[in-house]
């Protein structure tokens, strides 16, 4: 078949699902309780539901009250069951796949369970739904004439008890439709190296004469791909080798702190950027307007959302609410229960509505990844937003940084001590630490307020990191490419003090 023919025939099966998404749209809130008690139902006679009688739950007051929230430590022994072999624990149909994962806070790895309806109707699903949306926006894309080139975190899949572990992108490639791999760059072979320099060398060689219309990764860690692909073919941007790419799916990390460096490599006026907020433990939400910051909840996955309010998150007070109790602009960090068998699980990020009808949100951080030693309440979007601003103002480019406090000691104040790699470096480091914390000082009254005259916080001391030092911290804890973060904000110093340990000497400010 034709390519243009493969392209229209692509974007007319994906339409078709907007249909479905307006159902959410037009009644979020009874699709989500309807999804609330299809899985309850589901799971009545598993393990889990019989220790909380699932049978008798018939409202959402009754199943909060009577299911814990829970974190991965709690449902570890019900998770090990599984892994050995044991099934119907926490969900009915049976799971054989896990996703391994550590994050950016804990060393430990955690194994997320899959089941074949995540796969299917969370992950799947999500995929087909975030080229119907961008497919419905614009009517004249032409991605489906080339390819799309992929960067996971993939790696090969180890088999334990007659169950499989390793990351979400191996076990996706490895249940990958048809219809994905034929569309996808590089071959699965590729894509599930183990070795990150190794395989970052061998997507070059394969995808640099492909006819490539759009790409997916996390930012970081693709712009390390990309750069590599212009180097190597000596190309002055992707225009030069990919002429027909028009957008970039992206998601992991804000994208605020790198989106000049891709205007810089993807010299397009209509080139596209569309973000994604997915996890080992199901797929959330996705961007569905063009040029915009905001993501769509999609409430049709299988998940059914809760939401935990900041400012009570782990005390005494702390409150759970469900969607239709949410509000505007307030931190929450977000709960699920999901068709994998997570029961009223905290995945450990934070969110903020900026819209209701229909709901969209921003992701702010991690409940473990803020600085709040002094009361100063410093979130990721803080920093990123900062970040990006004090880039722009400079003409700067920054590849990783972090941030983490600087701890009182006698009479001597406090204060927040950053690492940031710059690619580009500004001409005056001073001034780019002045912008940057006047911005946060604007974007957060907590910080502003303990930073008058001083008063709780000295201004921030940046150091300046050595070339790759981020890369040589992370390639130390065998956690290059793909998923792996930088944490960006600690409230410990441990991260900042072993990058310290392994910077070169340079001038703070």
């Amino acid at each position: 078949m034709p390519l243009p023919i493969v392209n229209s025939v692509a974007s007319w099966i994906l339409k078709k699902r907007i249909h479905q998404i307006e159902l959410f749209l037009k009644y979020p809130n009874e699709v989500q309780e309807e999804l609330l008690f299809n899985l309850i139902r589901f799971a009545e006679n598993t393990f889990v539901g019989l220790q909380y009688d699932f049978e008798s739950i018939k409202s959402y007051q009754t199943f909060s009250e009577r299911i814990p929230i829970s974190s991965y430590e709690d449902l570890e022994p019900l998770i090990e069951k599984t892994r050995k072999g044991e099934q119907n624990v926490f969900w009915s149909s049976n799971i054989k796949w896990f996703a391994k994962s550590s994050g950016t806070t804990n060393a430990k790895s955690k194994f997320i369970p899959v089941s074949n309806e995540a796969l299917e109707n969370c992950h799947y699903k999500a995929t087909k739904d975030l080229l119907s949306l961008y497919l419905n926006n614009n009517e004249d894309s032409q991605m489906f004439t080339g390819k799309s080139l992929r960067l996971g975190g993939s790696k090969q899949l180890y088999e334990q008890n007659n169950t499989f572990f390793g990351d979400l992108s191996a076990i996706l490639i490895e249940n990958m439709p048809m219809w994905a791999e034929f569309s996808s760059t590089p071959s699965n072979k590729t894509s599930l190296m183990n070795d990150w320099e190794t395989k970052l060398s061998a997507i070059v060689n394969e995808t640099r004469f492909e006819n490539v219309t759009s790409f997916a990764g996390v930012p970081s860690w693709m712009l390390v791909l990309l750069n590599k692909l212009l180097e190597e073919t000596e190309s002055k941007n992707l225009l030069e080798i990919w002429p027909n790419v028009e957008v970039y799916f992206h998601g992991g990390v804000s994208f605020d702190p790198y989106r000049e460096q891709y205007k810089k490599i993807v010299p397009s006026s209509s080139f596209q950027y569309y973000e994604i907020y997915n996890a080992s433990e199901g797929f959330f939400a996705i961007q569905d307007l063009n040029n915009s910051n905001d993501l769509l909840l999609m409430l049709d996955y299988g998940i059914f959302y809760e939401f935990i309010p900041m400012d009570t998150y782990g005390k005494e007070n702390q409150t759970v609410i469900r969607l239709s109790e949410v509000v505007l602009n307030t931190n929450y960090a977000i709960v699920i229960t999901t068709n994998s068998g997570l029961w009223r699980y905290q995945i450990g990020d934070t969110v903020r509505f900026t819209s209701i009808n229909p709901y969209r949100i921003r992701v702010t951080g991690r409940t473990k990844h803020h600085i709040n030693v002094f009361g100063e309440e410093l979130i990721i979007e803080n920093t990123d937003n900062a970040i990006a601003k004090a880039c722009q103002i400079t003409h700067t480019e920054v590849l990783d940084y972090t941030v983490a406090p600087i701890f009182m000691v006698g009479k001597e104040k406090g204060g927040h001590e950053w690492m940031i790699e710059f690619r580009k470096k500004p001409e005056d480091i001073a001034l780019f630490n002045k912008i940057l914390d006047e911005t946060l000082q604007s974007l957060n009254s907590d910080y502003e307020a303990k930073r008058f005259n001083n008063m709780t916080l000295n201004p921030p001391v940046l150091n300046v990191a050595r070339t790759n030092l981020f890369y040589d911290w992370l390639k130390n804890q065998d956690k290059l490419g793909g998923q792996h973060k930088i944490p960006r904000l600690s409230n410990q110093r441990h991260y900042l003090e072993r990058l310290k340990e392994m910077q070169s000497p340079n001038d703070n400010i």
